[in-house]
């Protein structure tokens, strides 16, 4: 049974959805004013395999990821680049979409935005009014948090705590200043919209709770997000929304951790950030081969924890897959045996199945996950040294297939994988220390025919010796300069650039 951590309990539960077999999961997008981050992707690949893995578990998922596509930021955005506000969303709606496509990250099924939604951010707005939740100030309206006793019940935060690290609006008029804008009277030349309390453009919070009850009701099942975004934003999102509908809003809370560039939240402020942009335009690989090794490190630690980044670790998770496609090109081999292996490839098999499960319906544990591809390629290279037969190979590459596909991984053909050591070109503009993305480094040496041939002796005593490891980091290293190994049907090899 699959089990998720719950933000608002703090603790693991077993998932059970409202309706048997169906799923309604809503995940808080972008405000589309700037290039996308590795923040944004994080959050964005975790729950495209969160909504995968529903899936392959038999679930009908309905997926819904908003877009703010008002907001002061973007405004300010415009401004300084004197063009129309709806000039800036468009560029970055385009951007982000972009973005996620090198990642392999699946659009939403259903993809709102804020500007499509006014009617129903002003209803739901009267029956806050209605209510006694909300009061208006000339054309302001806003949310009086001590109507709701349960404040504060997600983020867990006290009363005397609420206003740190809170987007708190200053205005001197608030009852509260915890108190947060519903609705926000026109500016000269900002964008406005009609309402029952003069023209205006709803705050921040309404947007969601509109949105995500108009595509999946009052109470639905799953609403993600980042953990920068528990408190005040979530946490408003459930007080609006139980008072306006009397009922429960969400009943699973699940946060993605931050990235971290050296043990510090990578932000625009500390001039620490990485665009997803930058990452692709600097890579000596292609789209489709760097998107793999940016989606297999951004899974290799668990979606609650904090994640590191730096160029080396991105590079390492390259050469993790470049082993397993060095696995892949081996099952593509000619092979001469005849129903070599295939019971005790079976069972691999059914192990790595297993325990494919147990440790996504763990938590949705992705780390857990590669770590058990890695065991079933170890496992594999030790069957091929004994012969496995044509049709034990091509189950075997299946498997890597069938259950890769959940995360992202393992798609490409081996025409379309390069091995080859992925380099970063360096940043003109980089402001960051240390091992980062964008520091130069040299281009690796050719090998001569002389140093080849020394290699794939090394390699065959170590296949004698059942040192698989360290024939499989020889090969590895052999293909990152573009040179690949064929091991034929009567134990020699073969090499060629």
């Amino acid at each position: 049974m699959l089990k998720l951590y719950n933000t608002m309990t703090g603790s693991k539960e077993a998932f059970q959805p409202l309706v048997p077999g169906t799923v309604r999961m809503y995940v808080c997008g972008v405000t589309v004013y700037d290039e996308s981050h590795l923040g944004h992707a994080r959050s964005a690949l975790v729950f495209d395999v969160l909504r995968n893995y529903l899936q392959f578990s038999g679930y009908a998922v309905t997926f819904v990821k908003n877009f703010t596509d008002v907001d002061d930021k973007i405004l300010t955005r415009a401004a300084q680049e004197g063009v129309p506000w709806t000039e800036i969303v468009e560029r970055y709606l385009c951007t982000y979409r972009r973005d996620m496509a090198r990642l392999g990250v699946a659009p939403a099924d259903i993809e709102p935005k804020a500007t499509e939604h006014m009617p129903e951010i002003t209803t739901m707005i009267e029956a806050l009014m209605a209510k006694g939740h909300a009061y208006r100030l000339d054309g302001d309206v806003y949310f009086e948090v001590r109507t709701d006793p349960a404040y504060g019940r997600l983020s867990k935060r006290k009363p005397e705590d609420l206003l740190a690290g809170a987007r708190v609006e200053v205005d001197e008029r608030k009852r509260n200043p915890m108190d947060f804008a519903l609705w926000k009277s026109s500016k000269a030349g900002e964008p406005a919209w009609e309402s029952p309390w003069g023209p205006g453009r709803p705050g921040w919070h309404i947007e969601c709770s509109a949105m995500s009850i108009r595509h999946l009701g009052e109470t639905f099942d799953i609403h993600g997000g980042g953990m920068d975004l528990i408190f005040p934003h979530h946490e408003n999102e459930i007080a609006q929304s139980c008072a306006a509908t009397g009922k429960e809003f969400a009943r699973y809370w699940l946060h993605n951790g931050f990235v971290q560039i050296n043990d510090e939240k990578m932000s625009k402020s500390l001039g620490n950030f990485f665009t997803i942009q930058d990452i692709f335009e600097r890579s000596s690989c292609s789209e489709q081969v760097t998107g793999d090794a940016l989606r297999y490190f951004l899974l290799t630690t668990h979606y609650r924890s904090p994640l590191d980044f730096s160029d080396v670790s991105v590079q390492e998770a390259k050469r993790a897959l470049d082993s397993l496609y060095g696995l892949f090109q081996r099952l593509e081999e000619p092979s001469g045996e005849e129903g070599q292996g295939e019971a005790q490839l079976e069972r691999a098999v059914t192990r790595l199945t297993e325990a494919f499960h147990r440790v996504m319906n763990d938590d949705f544990n992705t780390a857990a996950a590669i770590a058990q591809f890695q065991l079933l390629r170890g496992e594999v290279n030790r069957l091929l040294e004994t012969g496995l037969s044509a049709r034990a190979r091509a189950q075997a590459r299946e498997a890597f297939r069938s259950l890769g596909r959940v995360l992202g991984l393992f798609q490409l053909s081996i025409k379309e994988w390069e091995f080859k050591e992925l380099e970063f070109r360096a940043r003109p503009d980089d402001r960051t220390q240390g091992s980062r993305l964008d520091r130069e480094r040299p281009e690796p040496p050719s090998f001569t025919d002389e140093q080849i041939e020394r290699q794939l002796a090394e390699r065959n005593e170590a296949r004698r010796r059942k040192d698989f490891a360290r024939a499989d980091a020889i090969r590895t290293e052999l293909s990152a300069h573009g040179i690949t190994i064929e091991d034929r049907p009567d134990g020699t090899s073969r090499w060629k650039r």
